[in-house]
């Protein structure tokens, strides 16, 4: 018996996956528990428009972070930090304070999206990396003036 899965079933399939299940195991195990149901014409049409739902929702994620993106590069963002001799600061300007200064601009950016492999400790402009999509990346201007 072909059974579409609902949800994810450890060892059987994953959701929106169809199976060739033994009749009693759907029957008295998947069907009850609303795991799987079965694969009737009607309930293929609507696992294809929910495919096409999901796959239209994840392209227009991903192009409005390739907006984002865009802005992002065209943006310089000025911080201010007390620095001593040489232009090293005191202290460091971290990915918190970078999403914060985004977030004063009306961009909401997770902090964690903010690639930044050290904090920075030196003034002057530096490009820091965005991951706000997995396929879309951007590159942002940070510039640390001195207080």
């Amino acid at each position: 018996m072909k059974v579409i899965f609902i949800k994810d079933m450890k060892g059987q399939g994953k959701k929106g996956e169809v199976k060739e299940v033994s009749e009693g195991y759907a029957t008295n195990f998947l069907f009850p528990r609303g795991v799987a149901r079965p694969a009737t014409d009607g309930n293929m049409k609507t696992l294809e428009q929910q495919n096409l739902s999901e796959e239209k929702r994840k392209q227009q994620e991903k192009d409005e972070a390739a907006a984002l993106g865009k802005k992002l590069e065209d943006m310089t963002i000025v911080l201010k930090a007390k620095s001593g001799e040489g232009g090293r600061l005191f202290g460091a300007i971290t990915s918190k304070q970078i999403a914060e200064a985004l977030a004063a601009q009306k961009l909401k950016i997770d902090k964690r999206k903010i690639e930044l492999s050290d904090p920075i400790r030196t003034l002057g402009v530096t490009q820091v990396p965005v991951k706000l999509h997995p396929e879309v990346k951007a590159t942002l201007k940070v510039q640390i003036t001195e207080e």
